[in-house]
């Protein structure tokens, strides 16, 4: 039998419940929910900024996309997604009152392998002179990879955060956390590596 979780009740000032409306249902803390709308929305905005100049020069677009590797950004997603898969099992684990750390420590792991696939893969960009002053495809592409990554790296340290304090209600919060940072790479891999 699965167990759910009740919503997160945040207890303002005067010692009433706060009423984050709709957030309140969400799992986890609703500020995190309310970091996670606002990385959407500037993650939302640098993919329009990206169309926007492709739409201005496909040619470069086409000429440098090709140099990608999409072979590495592939395998990419399904480190992301794993780890993303692993943050689940660990969250539906803790609930049923299971072991949950080996799930998160595989998704930690899975995340910084996620980061060492892409340092290999700016390395051979780098090698090949491909920078941020090549043209504005590849400025587009290191600030959307590179700001993801953050995220990525980010990411790891409020998973081991909240593996060490591990009350439902924290690993809800890091998996939403984590669950956005895997959103925003399967929406930029297809936009930046794949669609023409």
């Amino acid at each position: 039998m699965t167990e759910t979780a009740a919503p997160t009740t945040v207890i303002a000032a005067d010692g009433e419940a706060a009423d984050w409306g709709p957030l309140s249902s969400l799992p986890g803390n609703p500020m995190m929910w309310i970091l996670i709308l606002g990385e959407l929305a500037v993650f939302g905005a640098m993919f329009i900024g990206f169309a926007v100049t492709r739409a201005l020069d496909p040619a470069t677009f086409d000429a440098s996309q090709a140099q990608l590797d999409r072979l590495l950004g592939g395998l990419n997603t399904m480190v992301l997604v794993t780890s993303g898969w692993l943050v689940a099992v660990a969250v539906r684990r803790r609930a049923a009152g299971r072991s949950h750390r080996a799930a998160m420590l595989g998704a930690m792991a899975l995340g910084g392998g996620f980061l060492a696939i892409k340092a290999v893969e700016y390395g051979d960009k780098i090698g090949r002179g491909l920078t941020l002053e090549t043209n504005s495809f590849f400025q587009l592409y290191y600030l959307l990879t590179g700001f993801h990554a953050m995220h990525v790296a980010a990411g790891i340290v409020i998973l081991g955060i909240v593996t060490r304090w591990d009350s439902l209600e924290n690993l809800e919060t890091g998996a939403a956390f984590w669950h956005m940072v895997d959103l925003i790479w399967v929406l930029l891999y297809p936009i930046v590596y794949l669609l023409r």
